[in-house]
This record gives structure tokens, sequence and C-alpha cells, in this order.
């Protein structure tokens, strides 16, 4: 069986961390991401990232976000553009951040993986 032309085989860094939203601010995130800015998805793609997901465990308020990256370097620098501390901004009101109102995260090791 012969590959898409169109397709480029590569392999993808995976990446997956969390987060955490206020508990009485779910609706909220769900809403902000349902209208996430286009700028902010080209953005995304430019600095290499594919398959981006985010979900809610309601339970505990916890976000867990798992994103496919082509290099490590071009994905850290999204932070430095005006646009993604834009965004931080925009979304600070609502979760746990840090000073310079990122998001808290807590980056998470793989221990399994099937393709």
């Amino acid at each position: 069986m012969q590959k898409d032309a169109n397709r480029v085989n590569r392999e993808f860094i995976r990446k997956a961390f969390v987060m955490s939203v206020n508990p009485d601010k779910h609706e909220e995130y769900q809403r902000r991401h349902d209208l996430i800015w286009p700028e902010l998805q080209s953005l995304l793609k430019l600095h290499g990232a594919h398959h981006y997901s985010i979900f809610l465990d309601k339970g505990n308020s916890q976000l867990f976000g798992y994103v496919e990256i082509e290099d490590e370097e071009r994905w850290q620098a999204i932070a430095s553009t005006e646009l993604c501390q834009k965004w931080w901004a925009y979304m600070a009101d609502i979760m746990q951040t840090n000073e310079d109102v990122s998001p808290e995260t807590t980056t998470l090791n793989e221990v399994f993986h099937l393709d």
C-alpha cells in the first residue's frame, strides 16, 4: 500500500501537563476556549503544535493538556510572543497562575505509549 504523498512521516514530541482552573470557572474556561482567537490557533501551529487537547476533571478542577510538537525550542519560544502573553493575561482571572500570569503547569513524564 502506497503512502499518501501529502503526508510527511515524522516523529512528534509528545507533551502532557496539568494545570488548574478555579472551581467556579469551569464553564467560563470552556466558553473562552470555544471562542479561542483564530490568531492564537495560527500561532500554535506556527510554533509546531499538533493534536493539542485540554481535558477537565470537574471533580478537582484539574486540566490535563496534551500536545504533539515538532521541536522543543520552537515550542518554548511561543511563551515570549505578545499574543501568548495576552492570552495568559486574559485567562489569569480564572486559573492558577505564576507571577508572570503564565499558567501554573506541572509537566508529566510519559510512562507508556502505544501507536
